[in-house]
């Protein structure tokens, strides 16, 4: 899966989003660094991962929220795999953020979730990665998307919302790396 979500990603953000495309392969690398806790599904993450900001192309930018941009492309062009389209559709607490642009019946009603685990996965790998591709924590993170955006836009005001969830998120992944490598191989 990763053969194909890697060059599909790069066509749509390399050159017109340079620093986004920096983001996407951070995101992919820390899902390569959890991989031990998803079995089958780390390939899957994986390509979520590269993939999650694809919305933010100028050629696929309809709605201006860009996880339903880059799930409707991913299914209706580029015909990608339903978990990860669902995933893409759906990471970083996305339902917040389509609760405050009025979208959320729309993003729920196109796109399922995938399980908890594996939302949980991508908004780790998300929100532990900087807007240049670099690791960070979730803390940071939060205050350096709210400080771009500004405290009273609604992308501030959502991370705000989003924080405690993405924290949990955070915090039971890393119970679960913890977990696997205390099992004995």
């Amino acid at each position: 899966m990763t053969e194909w979500a890697y060059p599909l990603a790069e066509s749509l953000l390399a050159e017109p989003l340079p620093r986004r495309w920096k983001h996407c392969l951070g995101v992919a690398e820390r899902a390569r660094t959890i991989g031990l806790v998803l079995d089958q599904d780390a390939d899957l993450l994986e390509a979520a991962a590269v993939l999650h900001d694809i919305g933010y192309a100028p050629d696929l930018a309809k709605t201006g929220f860009h996880p339903l941009d880059g799930a409707r492309y991913l299914r209706d062009v580029a015909g990608a795999d339903k978990r990860v389209i669902n995933l893409v559709a759906h990471h970083s607490c996305a339902w917040m953020e389509a609760d405050a642009r009025g979208m959320r019946e729309e993003l729920e009603g196109e796109f399922p979730r995938e399980s908890a685990h594996l939302n949980d996965a991508l908004c780790y790998c998300d929100m532990n990665t900087t807007p240049d591709g670099t690791s960070t924590n979730p803390v940071d993170r939060i205050n350096e998307i709210a400080g771009r955006y500004g405290p009273d836009s609604l992308i501030g005001q959502f991370i705000r919302r989003a924080e405690p969830e993405i924290l949990a998120c955070t915090s039971r992944v890393l119970e679960r790396v913890a977990a696997a490598k205390r099992q004995p191989m």
